[in-house]
């Protein structure tokens, strides 16, 4: 299957993952009320994404996006579909894996905060943020509990990092999926799901591959001037943060 089978074959699944996603919000909004849609839409959007995942990839049967372009699911030797395992390690690596970085992240960003501003005011009240009920920030409180000042800081660069990584990884790859033509997902290349067309007619117009592999060079150009920037916008803080440190230190000295 040519990378515009696989573009149109992921669209379409969007399109109706964004309808479960949709519907489930709406019932629980009109069952619970808006409070609680508000608290847990992103855990009913995982749930919904698992749900559509495990009714066609992990059941054995196409997506609905698969059966628009006629392609199906083949394991690296590219002669029989893919294993329940690979096929579990797929939707849990697509759906589940995001969802606890994100919030594993998100919760260790905050509670570095609350460290850093109890730190510097240690009389003012806590800040109201995200709920206490979630297991994955408990942890990520203890944890942090633990840490040493100059620990808290690298944590937070390594945060920082992380979070403009991450965007960053997946340009790269959608970069070298229009260059290579296979592995529209990153977690499809990690567990190397391929795709197979079949019926009608087969292969594509060259010139549709030619115009992927241009569009592919392209973003990767795009990228390293991204990632050059910001080194040295990081480098300009850097800079900027060590000058004020020496201008604070004369003052002192005055």
């Amino acid at each position: 299957a040519g990378p515009a089978r696989l573009v149109r074959c992921g669209q379409k699944d969007e399109l109706y993952r964004a309808g479960l996603r949709s519907g489930a919000g709406t019932a629980l909004r009109g069952l619970a009320g808006a409070r609680p849609w508000l608290a847990w839409r992103r855990e009913v959007e995982l749930l919904s994404d698992v749900a559509y995942f495990v009714l066609t990839t992990l059941s054995g049967y196409q997506t609905l996006g698969e059966e628009y372009v006629n392609i199906i699911q083949v394991d690296p030797s590219k002669k029989k579909v893919p294993s329940f395992l690979r096929r579990a390690l797929f939707i849990s690596l697509h759906t589940v894996v995001p969802y606890c970085l994100e919030k594993a992240l998100l919760h260790l960003e905050h509670e570095l905060q609350m460290e850093a501003e109890e730190s510097r005011s240690p009389e003012s009240p806590p800040a109201l943020g995200f709920p206490s009920r979630s297991f994955i920030r408990s942890w990520v409180r203890k944890q942090v509990g633990e840490l040493t000042e100059q620990q808290k800081k690298t944590a937070s660069q390594v945060v920082d990092v992380l979070k403009q990584s991450i965007p960053l990884l997946h340009r790269l790859h959608l970069a070298v999926f229009y260059i290579q033509g296979m592995f529209y997902h990153l977690s499809k290349r990690v567990t190397g799901i391929s795709y197979l067309h079949f019926g009608g007619l087969q292969g594509e117009d060259q010139s549709i591959r030619s115009s992927y592999k241009f569009l592919g060079i392209i973003s990767l150009f795009h990228l390293l001037l991204t990632i050059g920037v910001q080194m040295y916008s990081f480098k300009q803080k850097h800079r900027a943060r060590q000058e004020w440190r020496l201008h604070r230190n004369l003052t002192h000295q005055k």
